[in-house]
């Protein structure tokens, strides 16, 4: 067993981090119309300088802005896409627990085009000023559709479904390119509705709107492998699944077999991130899927908990998951990032940057 040169790494994390104090109040402010967009910047660039020296100091090869410039994971990203709009509505799939505010998406032009997008340059602060390899997180195509179906897609503008999906995974190549041509060698799609389709009563809930659970793993499988159909043999794309993450709370449960075999043989990304931290996402048994030359990289750590894992516990859950896969196959990460908004889930940044330190000496442990 080895270290790894090129990502996912063996001890690696998700992306987003919790918002630091300093941010929280600048954003508070500027919110309030109290400081200029120029103002906060200068805070965002502090800030995240700063938090891309903390994740170095803890030993971490690849590092992330932790989302700072971010409100939320994904309405920040889709809602700049030209031909999508981000708004105040009904949230149709809730957390058990408190719930974010209510943004959705909506698609209101043709989509396909694309020219520019701000996170390119929130890409390029990082690389500037980082030592370790930056890595950039966007949500996976998947996103603009798994919410809200047919009711984000106007019959005036995409009469044919398939139509959408092109010209969706077309605008994603593009953007994809352009990070790839700032410099981005490491992007993670954020694919939360993969493991949702693992749920039974949120796959009741696309068939109550028309959709056929069955068939969506397919789709978003093509979908997002024209998304990355661009993409030179230097550029390491890999996934993040998820359950929801917001203040710790989730919204599905269930194991992974119902996806794993498309998810990990018809999906042309590298590396897969994936929540194990509870029994909510069942054994390790549809590890058994995943063939040579991908990588799995645990979510074994918490981010919706304070509670330091011991280095016990994780490594003979590592252990257990090389029943099923190699485990040069295998890193270690938390299961999703910290702050999937910007409020963030309940524990203190000491415990966040306590957890983050367990999973690089446990990766140096397991695997040298």
């Amino acid at each position: 067993m080895t270290q790894r040169t090129t990502p996912p790494f063996r001890a690696d994390h998700v992306g987003s981090l919790l918002r630091t104090g300093p941010l929280k109040t600048a954003r508070a402010a500027h919110e309030r119309g109290e400081i200029s967009n120029e103002a906060l910047t200068v805070i965002e660039d502090q800030e995240i300088e700063k938090v891309i020296r903390r994740q170095e100091a803890i030993g971490l090869k690849a590092v992330t802005d932790g989302e700072f410039r971010r409100a939320f994971w994904n309405y920040d990203f889709l809602g700049a896409l030209p031909g999508v709009e981000a708004y105040l509505g009904e949230r149709r799939i809730k957390f058990q627990g408190p719930n974010p505010k209510p943004m959705m998406l909506r698609v209101v032009d043709r989509l396909g085009s694309f020219a520019g997008h701000p996170m390119i340059a929130h890409f390029e602060f990082v690389k500037t000023r980082a030592r370790a390899i930056p890595k950039m997180t966007i949500p996976s195509p998947s996103s603009l559709h798994f919410r809200y179906g047919r009711e984000a897609v106007p019959h005036s503008i995409y009469p044919d479904m398939d139509e959408f999906y092109h010209d969706l995974g077309e605008t994603y190549r593009k953007a994809i390119r352009a990070f790839y041509d700032a410099g981005c060698r490491y992007l993670q799609l954020d694919e939360v509705n993969f493991a949702y389709l693992c749920d039974p009563k949120l796959r009741e809930h696309v068939s109550r709107r028309g959709d056929d659970p069955d068939q969506l793993p397919h789709i978003y499988a093509r979908l997002i492998n024209a998304a990355i159909s661009d993409i030179p043999r230097d550029m390491t794309i890999c996934m993040h699944l998820c359950r929801g993450n917001f203040q710790s709370t989730f919204v599905a449960s269930g194991g992974y077999e119902p996806v794993a075999d498309i998810l990990f043989n018809a999906i042309n990304v590298r590396g897969y991130f994936m929540e194990y931290d509870t029994e909510r996402a069942g054994g390790f048994e549809p590890l058994r899927f995943v063939p040579g030359g991908k990588t799995v990289v645990l979510g074994l750590v918490t981010s919706k908990t304070g509670v330091l894992e011991s280095k016990d516990l994780l490594m003979r859950r590592i252990e257990k998951a090389a029943n099923f896969v190699d485990i040069d196959q295998l890193c270690l990460s938390p299961q999703c990032g910290f702050a999937s908004t910007e409020e963030g889930n309940l524990l203190t940044e000491d415990e966040q940057w306590a957890k983050l330190r367990r999973v690089v000496e446990v990766a140096e442990e397991v695997w040298g």
